[in-house]
């Protein structure tokens, strides 16, 4: 049932995602989400510590490409001063934002990661096109309206997952 929900991999932070680990396991290329995933989503720039991490990814030869849902102004805002291609209006969990980016990227599907912070648009989308997912812990605890709505049914998810004797990142803290 949870099959396409299911991420790889779960972690607290992105900065627990290092070019080493990627590489050990093929990986070229990360599609990222933005918002509650490299920083808050109500925050319009990157954190020093961000644009560190995507230089080191950057410098390793880990290509890089943004899969936002949000709208073009505020994606480009966040990407552009990095040098970073992104996607806006993604609409995740269709498949295209991530076929289009893995285009993008120019890399094969089993060679490029999604990172976000939400079951049913990132990791679902990703999954569904055979991706290698990593769900990350949200940044912030506060969200917008449509996500709240989807964060009510991951904890649904998340609590039929612990009655199953699955870990999720949540046990990890």
């Amino acid at each position: 049932m949870y099959n396409f929900l299911l991420p790889d991999e779960f972690v607290t932070s992105i900065f627990e995602i290092t070019p080493e680990k990627l590489q050990d396991i093929g990986i070229k290329g990360i599609i990222t989400d933005l918002d509650n995933t490299l920083v808050e989503w109500d925050r319009a720039d990157a954190t020093e510590e961000l644009i560190i991490w995507l230089r080191i990814m950057k410098e390793s030869g880990i290509r890089v490409i943004i899969a936002s849902n949000n709208n073009e102004a505020r994606v480009k805002h966040f990407a552009e001063p990095l040098d970073i291609p992104y996607i806006h209006k993604a609409k995740k969990p269709l498949r295209n934002a991530f076929y289009n980016a893995v285009i993008q990227l120019g890399l094969r599907p089993q060679e490029v990661v999604m990172v976000g912070d939400q079951l049913l648009t990132d990791v679902m989308g990703a999954n569904r096109l055979g991706l290698h997912t990593v769900l990350v812990k949200p940044v912030a605890q506060s969200d917008g309206l449509v996500t709240k709505f989807n964060r009510f049914i991951e904890r649904r998810v998340f609590n039929d997952l612990k009655r199953k004797g699955i870990i999720t990142w949540e046990e990890k803290e």
